[in-house]
């Protein structure tokens, strides 16, 4: 098989914050031509990158506020954050957890650093995504699914690590999380010098967003800690391996071909739609949370 090969090493943008309790590195959309379209269906990638948070009686996060048209999926890798939204899910995902929240029609909800975690503060470090929904899917109903890291498929590369399975497929083991389109969805955890290939189709939209350590990818490209790495859309297989211990979350998808048309909170295909969004969101058709 042909050699997926990278077509540039993304930097973190400066971070911002937020609301009060996420200080992220925008990768998707961003520079480099990481649009919504080019990294379909993959349309927003924030990235908290290690952050030391103060103890707080109050526990710092976003209050209510509204999706439609596509899913949130968080990643922890140090802290604890809680979530509710409208539809009735809701929970607390700690170091290696998932939560997946398909908005589709719409829904509010809210995400804050857990009560008792923001009590002591600590190291917090997440990732949270938008996944798009085509378009016969954009107004399903909504759900949420927590994924505890225990749940999750475990490949055992022996000496070099192991591959966590969030979503997709790797060495046919399966992930936990359901999905609309196919989405791979994966945390390579190498120890020094371990190596781990994998192998997407040639038009999935396909990245390596390295969390710990630096790797090497295709014994030819180096990429170290809080920057993300683009594949072309050409080859099926890749491989990486840890000059030092290292975290690679990848990500790989069929991009869905629909026209994106996102404001603010909603994306959806047309200005229509936007339009619709709003209203339905004005005269409360997404339920109600308490802030």
């Amino acid at each position: 098989m042909a050699t997926k090969k990278v077509e540039i090493v993304v930097s973190p943008r400066p971070a911002h914050f937020v609301g009060d309790g996420f200080r992220v590195h925008n990768f998707i959309p961003g520079v480099h031509g990481l649009d919504m379209k080019r990294m379909d269906p993959f349309i927003m990638l924030d990235y908290n990158s290690k952050f030391h948070f103060n103890g707080t009686d109050t526990p710092r996060g976003v209050g209510v506020h509204p999706h439609r048209g596509f899913e949130t999926v968080t990643i922890a890798y140090n802290g604890k954050v809680e979530h509710h939204d409208s539809a009735g899910g809701g929970g607390i995902i700690g170091e290696g957890d998932v939560q997946w929240m398909t908005a589709a029609k719409g829904v509010l909800h809210k995400e804050y650093h857990e009560t008792e975690w923001s009590k002591k503060g600590g190291i917090f470090q997440m990732v949270q995504l938008w996944v798009n929904l085509p378009a016969k899917d954009k107004m399903s109903s909504p759900k949420y699914q927590a994924i505890e890291n225990s749940s999750m498929e475990r490949v055992d590369l022996g000496n070099n690590g192991l591959v966590e399975v969030i979503a997709g497929e790797y060495q046919g083991h399966k992930g936990p999380a359901t999905t609309f389109t196919p989405v791979n969805m994966m945390n390579a955890k190498l120890k020094a010098g371990g190596k781990a290939e994998f192998n997407f189709p040639a038009h999935f939209n396909t990245t390596a967003l390295v969390i710990e350590g630096s790797i090497i990818i295709n014994g030819e490209e180096k990429v170290k800690a809080d920057h993300l790495a683009l594949f072309k859309n050409e080859g099926n297989t890749f491989t990486i391996e840890a000059t030092e211990d290292a975290v690679v979350l990848i990500l790989s998808g069929e991009p869905i071909s629909e026209p994106i048309y996102p404001h603010g909170p909603f994306v959806m295909n047309s200005r229509e739609e936007i339009m619709q969004a709003f209203e339905d969101f004005n005269t409360g058709k997404f339920g109600y949370l308490e802030d």
